[in-house]
C-alpha cells in the first residue's frame, strides 16, 4: 500500500541536491562483550542481513512525476541488501578524528534516489570491543523525534543474545483514527486554512514592523545572519566531529541560572562558534543567528513524517561576561516561543519552508556567497532513553546525532540526551574547514566557564582557548587572534532589563 507524503516532506525530496544532500544520520558507538569472538561484528552483519523484509517507509521509494516532483511512497519488491546493508574495518575506533573523517566521507554522498532512502554502515576494528553503526535516512521520511522513536524500538533494557530485529523490520503499531463524515472533514479543513492564512498574515505583518523600528521586539528577520567562514555556497564535502556534555550538570546548571537547559546550550555553542570563529579572523559588531528547530507536535503526538518548523533567533553580543551572554540569550530565546505559541502550527510550517525556498534560490542560482544567511549555526536537541540501552548484548555506548545543511551553510550542531549524557554531533561543509575538533574543545569549554562563572564574575570569554590553540591552523596570519576592543556595543545598550525581576544581582570580585 502506497503511503502519502505532507507537503513538508516533500519539500526535503525537491530541496535536495548532491551538493547538498538530505539525509540524517547517527553514529552509534557500541562495546560487545569481553567474551565475545573475534568476528562477533561480522556475525551481527550476517544476521542483519537476513532481514530482507522491511516495514513501511523502509520499504519504500519515492514515486515521482517527471522525475522530480514526489507523489507519494510505493512499497519496492525487494531490498537491494548489499546497498543498504554494508560492513567496513577501520584501524582504530580509540582515533577520534580519524572515525570522524570516515563517517564525513560516509556521509556526505546522498542517499540513491531509486531505492529505498536509508543504509546502514557497521564499522569493525580488529583491535578494540568498540564498534560504531553509523545509519543514515532520508529526512522526507521523518523528522528528529519521528526516526529517534522507531530506531529506540531496536534497542532493549537488557541484554541478551536472542530477540533481535534491526529497526527496518520492526513493526510498528498504528492507531485506529476513526473516519469524520465529509462535511466535517470540509468545514474543518476550511476553517483550519483560516487560522494559518490569519497567522502567516500576522507573522508577516510583525516582522515588517520589525524591519521598520516600530516594534522591535518580535522574531529575527530572516537572512540577518553575518557571513562567516562556515556559510556560504552548500559544497558536497563534509566535516564532523562528536563531543559529551555531562547532561546532570547542564540540568543542574539550568536551576542555579533560572534557564532552560536549552538556553544554557545555546549559550555554551554561541561561545565555542565565536572562539572558534576567532581562530579564522573574525571579529563581529552584531549577534550572530541560530537556526532553531520547534516541534510543532502537540503532547503525545506520534504520527510520522515531518512537523517541525525552523526560524532563527538570535544569540548574544557585546558582553565578555558568559552570564550576561546567557541573560541576552534567554530573552531572545523567549521572543521567539512566545511568537510560536501564539500562531498556529502549519503557519509556522509554512514560514519556514517560504524561508528556506528563498535560500534556496540563492543555493541554486549558486549565489549563497554574496548574500546573508538566515542563520550561522543550526542548534536542536532530542530527548533519548534515560538509561543504558543493548543492541543483542552489545552496550549502546552514545549516539550523535548528524544532521543536513541547511541552505546558506553554517554549522549544524545536534545533540541527543542519553544516559545523563548529552551526545553532540557537528557537521559543516570542508570548504574552508577541515576540522571541527577545536570547536568541540571550544564547547566544552565554555560550558565549564558559564557554569564557574555564576559564582565568579571575573571570568572573560576571551580566555577560552588557551588549552589548544597550538592546534588550530587558521587561514589566516596568527596576529589575527586579538579580539577588536573597539567591537560596537549599540545592541547591548539597554541589556539591564535582560535581568529579569527575582533574579540575582552579581556584584563584581
Amino acid at each position: 500500500m502506497a503511503k502519502r507524503i505532507s507537503f513538508l516532506d516533500r519539500a526535503f525530496w525537491i530541496t535536495e541536491s548532491k551538493d547538498n544532500p538530505k539525509h540524517v544520520a547517527c553514529l552509534q558507538l557500541l562495546q560487545r562483550p569481553e567474551s565475545s569472538p573475534s568476528d562477533y561484528v561480522d556475525r551481527l552483519y550476517a544476521q542483519m542481513g537476513n532481514f530482507t523484509k522491511a516495514v513501511s517507509p523502509f520499504n519504500c521509494r519515492v514515486k515521482t512525476f517527471l522525475g522530480f516532483f514526489p507523489l507519494r511512497l510505493d512499497p519496492v519488491k525487494r531490498l537491494d541488501m548489499e546497498y543498504h546493508l554494508q560492513l567496513h574495518e577501520i584501524d582504530d575506533m580509540e582515533d577520534l578524528p580519524a572515525l570522524h573523517a570516515y563517517v564525513a566521507k560516509l556521509h556526505q554522498t546522498w542517499l540513491d534516489r531509486d531505492k529505498p532512502l536509508w543504509q546502514v554502515h557497521l564499522l569493525k576494528c580488529k583491535n578494540s570491543l568498540k564498534f560504531g553503526i553509523y545509519i543514515k535516512v532520508h529526512h522526507m521520511y521523518g523528522d528528529g523525534a519521528t526516526l529517534l522513536r522507531w530506531f529506540q524500538a531496536g534497542y532493549s533494557a537488557d541484554p541478551g543474545e536472542e530477540s533481535f530485529t534491526p529497526v527496518w523490520a520492526i513493526t510498528r503499531k498504528r492507531r485506529y483514527r476513526p473516519g469524520l463524515p465529509l462535511w466535517k472533514l470540509v468545514i474543518g479543513g476550511a476553517w483550519e486554512l483560516i487560522k494559518v492564512v490569519k497567522d502567516m498574515v500576522w507573522i508577516l505583518f510583525r516582522l515588517l514592523l520589525k524591519m521598520l523600528w516600530i516594534n522591535p521586539v518580535y522574531m529575527p528577520v530572516p537572512f540577518s545572519g553575518t557571513k562567516t567562514v562556515l556559510t556560504g555556497q552548500v559544497t558536497q564535502g563534509r566535516v564532523v566531529t562528536t563531543m559529551d556534555l555531562d547532561f546532570t550538570r547542564v540540568k543542574a546548571l539550568s536551576q542555579r541560572a533560572r534557564a532552560s537547559a536549552n538556553e544554557i546550550l545555546l549559550c555554551s555553542f554561541d561561545i565555542g562558534v565565536h572562539r572558534f570563529l576567532k581562530d579564522y579572523g573574525h571579529t563581529f559588531d552584531k549577534a550572530l543567528y541560530t537556526n532553531m528547530p520547534i516541534n510543532l507536535r502537540k503532547p503525545g503526538e506520534q504520527v510520522g513524517g515531518n512537523k517541525i518548523a525552523i526560524v532563527p533567533v538570535r544569540l548574544a553580543h557585546g558582553m565578555k561576561d558568559p552570564y550576561l551572554r546567557l541573560r541576552q540569550i534567554i530573552e531572545n530565546h523567549r521572543i521567539v516561543k512566545r511568537a510560536a505559541k501564539r500562531s498556529h502550527p502549519a503557519a509556522f510550517s509554512y514560514y519556514t519552508i517560504a524561508i528556506q525556498a528563498i535560500a534556496l534560490v540563492f543555493e541554486v542560482l549558486r549565489i549563497s556567497d554574496w548574500v546573508k544567511p538566515i542563520g550561522n549555526i543550526l542548534i536542536s536537541n532530542l530527548p533519548g532513553p534515560t538509561s543504558t540501552r543493548y543492541l543483542k548484548d552489545s552496550q549502546l555506548l552514545a549516539c550523535y546525532p548528524i544532521s543536513t545543511m541547511t541552505p546558506g551553510g553554517g554549522v549544524n550542531i545536534t545533540l541527543l540526551t542519553y544516559d545523563s549524557q548529552a551526545n553532540v554531533g557537528i557537521v559543516c561543509c570542508d570548504k574552508h574547514i577541515k576540522s571541527l575538533e577545536p570547536m568541540a574543545a571550544y564547547f566544552r569549554e565554555a560550558f565549564d566557564m558559564l557554569e564557574a562563572c555564576i559564582d565568579d564574575p571575573s571570568l572573560n570569554i576571551d580566555d577560552i582557548g588557551e588549552n589548544v590553540r597550538n592546534n588550530v591552523k587558521s587561514i589566516v596570519d596568527d596576529e589575527v587572534y586579538a579580539e577588536d576592543d573597539t567591537e560596537t556595543t549599540d545592541e547591548a545598550d539597554g541589556q539591564k532589563h535582560l535581568l529579569e525581576p527575582g533574579l540575582p544581582e552579581r556584584k563584581a570580585g
